[in-house]
């Protein structure tokens, strides 16, 4: 009896360790619909953290031009999805999250059953086209896996994926007329020009290979893919355009029966199946930066089997392990799912660009291996240098190393001599201004995660400032601004390039180089070149050294500015708020400055057609919704006033973040907004990256846990915290009293605790 009885206890002990040891879902708390609905521009699909395939629903695309008018609609559907829609066009491989440019849209998938369309129809009539009704009663989605029913086939479709493949079970009804279709044409980016060129190749009868090659945001972008099927077809078909090529059985090739092969601008195909009630058929689709060959690879290293429920396991265990970077506790479970949600959308991009094997394609389209590092595309570095990769730099330093390795090679790559601007799959877009590449450069050699060849990236970064052809640079260093009669949005070129300006001299400093600090710290001063003393406002100069005469400070159009007016620039001095507080005439000015920006009235007249957009995110003249104004909250730490700064950024966090589709006051923009919310969640936020402090804010979370890569643990708590009590009565440093309204990087790095007593009445910190 004894013997039985301490077996027993024994094993009841290692059942409860088990139990305990189980690892925490994080996933419960993402909701991939906020902000798949107006402007936030994200998709609902699945993908993995960072992953080459996010896979999901395009419920339209509208032609970039009508009648060669700009068609305002082709900008709601940048992530090719809005929770608005009644209708799905099909399935996806490629898709940005939150931006305000579209692309991609690679490879459409649709599963349909009965008559066969190879036209997508349209959305007011589905019998037309081979698109299908939804119902989101019949919908669902959380990391890495999103299910549908498709209401016009009673098809169920699910979706999951690797890193590199995306994986398709739908779940037919009994027919012999179910269809796959293959849409080469698809794109969310519709040109006039649509595509450059595509090729299909069915290598047997469960095999298809291809490309896909596009003209559109990215002048020359290829994808590559290899489609598998878990069951062989019975018949296939390909159209060009308007042309049949071929229908019929597969069979070995054979000239006078059919043409396994094709090339074109406007390819489409299906491949038929007889199919049982409830029968699935799986799809896998893999992408390759580099051939389809590499394609095939990936597919093989990546998915070899057809287990779809372990595919989708295995990407969730990666989400969960990303998520749990931050382990949060919150007033409240909607705050829960904005942080959570904000973390998955945080590790949606930059996204993986090569192969397995580490090949992937440069700039220059030639073929190279990544040999000490990952490959990274899709940098929309305006948007991200302010707060997603300084978030890296805190909990994703390895990764972030990679992307500033990454960007180095788009560097050498590069003939025009210079650090990404946008750039995706080994194409630059040359869109948004300034040069924020040498600001994540910096940010992360200042901080300590300069895991990379800091000469070289010193050298980078010189040379993108001194490229005289770019975007107003010449006439900038030539005059210490950029002149608005021959550069537009002059102003706000002229004070990012400041501020990058400083960031260069930071990396200068840091590696000794007097020389290079002393010119660019000078060049960081150039802000002071478009203020306009006689106004108190940051105005546009002409060539000849006057201020543009006619000139509205509210005005968002030919003003000089771009995504903000001279209200919101004219605090864009990240680097120097001290000169800013003394341009304005001292503390109470600024603090008076930010006052009445935060309530005041804008009127109907100061928004264009298609300047709408600047509407969502406000709050008086502070546009949440674009990045210019993402530090201005901040900025009370440099008043008379700072406990404002807490009022503000927890109004901001409760007004802008809410978890619904609409939840979202902008465009997610790579990431950025969500990388905000998750800074001002914590209580504080890198106001000028390339420094190494932070100001302190007003944090929303009652308890945070920061795993550090160094293995340090950094806890975040506070102490009566209450939806009103948003006003930071006292800061402990691991136990010690803190007084500065700054937290330095090391504080941070060094892991401990900072605990925060809330309040609901302002007090200055002693």
């Amino acid at each position: 009896m004894g013997k039985y009885c301490t077996t027993l206890t024994i094993t009841l002990l290692f059942s409860t360790c088990a139990i305990f040891a189980q690892p925490k879902n994080y996933i419960k708390w993402v909701n991939p619909f906020i902000g798949t609905e107006r402007m936030g521009h994200t998709f609902p699909g699945a993908t993995v953290p960072f992953g080459a395939v996010q896979l999901s629903p395009d419920t339209d695309t509208i032609p970039y031009s009508s009648n060669g008018k700009y068609n305002p609609d082709v900008y709601k559907y940048c992530a090719g999805y809005q929770y608005g829609d009644s209708t799905i066009v099909g399935f996806s491989h490629t898709h940005f999250s939150g931006t305000g440019h579209s692309d991609l849209g690679d490879i459409l998938v649709m599963p349909t059953v009965g008559k066969l369309y190879l036209n997508p129809g349209t959305a007011s009539n589905t019998n037309t086209g081979y698109r299908s009704k939804f119902s989101h009663s019949n919908e669902f989605a959380e990391p890495n896996y999103y299910r549908v029913k498709l209401l016009d086939y009673n098809i169920l479709a699910e979706l999951t994926t690797t890193t590199r493949v995306g994986l398709h079970r739908y779940t037919f009804p009994e027919t012999d007329s179910a269809h796959i279709i293959i849409d080469l044409v698809h794109g969310i980016y519709n040109y006039p020009e649509k595509n450059v060129w595509t090729f299909i190749r069915v290598e047997n009868d469960t095999l298809i290979t291809g490309y896909r090659q596009t003209s559109g945001w990215a002048r020359t972008r290829t994808v590559y893919f290899a489609i598998t099927f878990s069951k062989p077809f019975k018949t296939y078909g390909i159209i060009n355009g308007d042309k049949l090529i071929y229908k019929g059985f597969w069979r070995k090739f054979n000239q006078n029966t059919n043409f396994p092969e094709n090339a074109g601008r406007e390819i489409r195909c299906h491949f038929d199946f007889s199919t049982a009630n409830h029968e699935q058929i799986l799809l896998k689709v893999a992408l390759s930066p580099v051939s389809t060959s590499g394609a095939v690879e990936n597919l093989n290293a990546e998915a070899p089997g057809w287990d779809f429920d372990a595919i989708k396991n295995k990407g969730q265990e990666q989400w969960n392990d990303e998520l749990g970077k931050i382990e949060v506790e919150t007033l409240t479970d909607s705050d829960k799912v904005n942080f959570y949600t904000s973390m998955y959308h945080a590790f949606l991009s930059p996204t993986i660009y090569m192969d397995t094997d580490r090949k992937y394609r440069g700039l220059d389209q030639n073929i190279y291996t990544a040999t000490n590092f990952d490959n990274y595309t899709t940098f929309s570095l305006w948007d991200t240098y302010r707060a997603l990769h300084p978030l890296f730099n805190i909990i994703q330093p390895k990764r972030n190393v990679d992307m500033v390795k990454s960007m180095l090679a788009h560097y050498s790559q590069s003939v025009h001599g210079m650090l990404p601007i946008w750039s995706h799959y080994a194409n630059e877009n040359w869109c948004m201004i300034g040069y924020h590449a040498v600001s994540v450069i910096a940010d992360a050699a200042v901080k300590g995660n300069d895991g990379f060849d800091l000469p070289y990236a010193l050298m980078a970064c010189v040379q993108s400032a001194k490229n005289n052809w770019y975007d107003g640079l010449g006439y900038y260093r030539e005059l210490g601004y950029v002149p608005e009669d021959i550069s537009g949005s002059s102003v706000s070129k002229t004070l990012e390039y400041a501020y990058d300006d400083w960031c260069i001299a930071q990396l200068a400093k840091k590696l000794n180089r007097e020389d290079i600090y002393n010119e660019f710290i000078s060049r960081s001063n150039n802000f002071q070149n478009v203020f306009d003393k006689s106004i108190g406002f940051m105005r546009p100069r002409l060539s000849n050294g006057s201020f543009k005469t006619s000139f509205n400070v509210l005005s968002t159009h030919g003003q000089g500015f771009i995504e903000g007016n001279s209200w919101n620039y004219s605090l864009y001095v990240p680097h120097n708020p001290d000169a800013l507080v003394s341009m304005l005439g001292g503390k109470k000015q600024l603090r008076t400055y930010l006052d009445t920006l935060f309530t005041m009235h804008l009127p109907d007249e100061y928004f264009s057609e298609t300047e709408d957009i600047t509407r969502d995110g406000l709050i008086g003249n502070y546009v949440h919704g674009n990045e210019p104004s993402h530090h201005v909250p901040y900025l009370y730490n440099w008043t008379d006033n700072p406990w404002k700064t807490q009022y503000w950024v927890r109004t901001i966090c409760n007004l802008m973040y809410q978890p619904k589709p609409d939840g979202l006051s902008g465009n997610d923009d790579c990431g950025q907004m969500s990388a905000w919310y998750i800074f001002s969640a914590l209580g504080f936020y890198p106001v000028a990256p390339a420094s190494p402090n932070y100001a302190i804010g007003s944090p929303l979370v009652t308890k945070a846990t920061i795993k550090l890569e160094n293995g340090k643990t950094l806890i975040i708590s506070t102490q009566n915290q209450a939806k009103n009590n948003v006003y930071v009565q006292k800061v402990l440093l691991n136990g010690k009293p803190y007084s500065s309204y700054f937290l330095n990087h090391n504080d941070i790095a060094s892991g401990g605790e900072i605990t925060f007593i809330m309040g609901d009445k302002p007090k200055k910190l002693k």
